[in-house]
């Protein structure tokens, strides 16, 4: 048994925490804002295991000039943010090479086929039932051309994961989703969603369960500082703590612990926005996506989140909220019952890297530090995974091969 320091709890951290209590490890998690919404509260509530597509993609290039362009499209950059984000962003067009882009496909791949697995694996550990439903998920488009092309890829992505999709006619797709009454060309079925009716109950849960089992100390953390001793915390209140090892998942905030520590790592925030309509008069029976304007709308328990897009923006910068307001409006064409108003709005900060790529992994000169960060549009997809990765890590089992996920690539 070890004595164990995790520096976050929101649902990576939570996850790490999970799997490494199961392996009999005394875990303390820190967490400055333990009853804070963070980005995997107010995502989508998808289990998203399709999605192994990273942001940087040649597609993505050509069309990002037309979004830019659009302060409230899918994808926008504060320009008093640019040079802040330069390197990132750089790096980011280098990760659209078609070879990086197979590189992140295949690794976001290796997660994706245990995820669904992993997510039942631990909440079995923590007794909980109920958190996820197969709903699948249909994607709708304007164009038949941009429909034709999605099906085809789609139908790629399916083969490697073994789940069914379905090209449908608007027609069919309001067959399956009666709400959508606005004109479009058609959509694609995909099986290989699952659906999670209240994202911020998982967390809490995950949260209980950590507090039962192990110690959930409610303070930020300043340093993480190894010696021959251990690997000492110190938190923002003072407080100094000695473990045998370390998990650094504390989100983007995790890029200034692991600087500290002389490494580099290329972590920024892509903020997302969402609206959440609670007892809504508008009925989806399951998640759409319109992926020809980068939002999602999720049928949740008694409520409506209607959410996505990309803004690049320092973690504190003020949020505009008329982004959420844009998705809003464009989901109206195809749902006209959608309320104009009412919803509460939410705004939200995904740790990304420019390869869409988390870091997950050991310190390359003291594996008693571990990283798990920079999960991006994937954090609660890919949570239990990455706990059950960290854990086996830590628990020095051999066979777990994270070489993609390493943070050496950033050095």
């Amino acid at each position: 048994m070890a004595r164990i320091g995790i520096v976050g709890a929101g649902i990576i951290g939570c996850a790490s925490a999970v799997h490494l209590i199961a392996e009999g490890h005394a875990v303390t998690v820190f967490e400055k804002d333990v009853d804070g919404l963070p980005a995997s509260v107010g995502n989508a509530g998808i289990l998203a295991v399709p999605e192994i597509d990273p942001m940087a993609r040649p597609e993505m290039l050509f069309a990002a000039p037309k979004w830019l362009i659009d302060p409230l499209g899918p994808l926008t950059l504060r320009w008093q943010d640019l040079a802040a984000f330069t390197p990132w962003l750089l790096h980011l067009l280098l990760a659209a090479r078609p070879a990086q882009v197979e590189r992140s496909r295949r690794a976001l791949l290796g997660l994706m086929r245990e995820a669904l697995a992993a997510h039942q694996a631990m909440t079995r550990l923590c007794g909980i039932s109920g958190h996820m439903k197969p709903t699948g998920a249909l994607t709708i488009f304007d164009s038949e051309t941009a429909l034709e092309a999605a099906f085809r890829h789609e139908q790629a992505t399916a083969r490697l994961l073994g789940f069914a999709v379905e090209r449908l006619d608007a027609r069919a797709a309001r067959g399956r989703v009666p709400a959508l009454e606005g004109a479009f060309a058609g959509g694609v079925f995909s099986s290989g969603y699952q659906t999670f009716p209240d994202p911020l109950k998982l967390l809490r849960d995950l949260q209980h369960h950590v507090r039962q089992q192990g110690t959930l100390v409610e303070a930020g953390v300043e340093a993480v500082q190894p010696s021959t001793e251990g690997i000492t915390i110190v938190a923002d209140n003072g407080d100094r703590q000695a473990f045998d090892k370390v998990v650094i998942a504390a989100g983007v905030w995790s890029r200034t612990l692991v600087r500290k520590l002389g490494l580099k790592v290329l972590l920024e925030t892509e903020r997302g926005y969402n609206t959440t309509f609670a007892d809504p008069p508008v009925t989806l029976e399951m998640p759409i996506f319109f992926a020809e304007h980068g939002f999602v709308a999720t049928p949740l328990a008694n409520a409506l989140r209607i959410g996505g897009a990309v803004e690049l923006a320092r973690p504190e910068a003020p949020p505009n909220y008329a982004r959420a307001a844009a998705m809003r409006r464009k989901m109206r064409r195809y749902v006209p019952a959608l309320p104009e108003s009412g919803g509460k709005e939410w705004m939200g900060r995904r740790p990304s890297t420019p390869d869409s790529v988390p870091v997950i992994g050991l310190h390359p000169s003291d594996p008693r530090i571990a990283m798990a960060f920079g999960h991006g549009h994937l954090g609660l997809t890919l949570s239990a995974i990455t706990g059950a990765r960290i854990a086996a890590l830590l628990s020095n089992r051999a066979g777990t091969d994270l070489e993609p996920f390493s943070i050496r690539r950033f050095q």
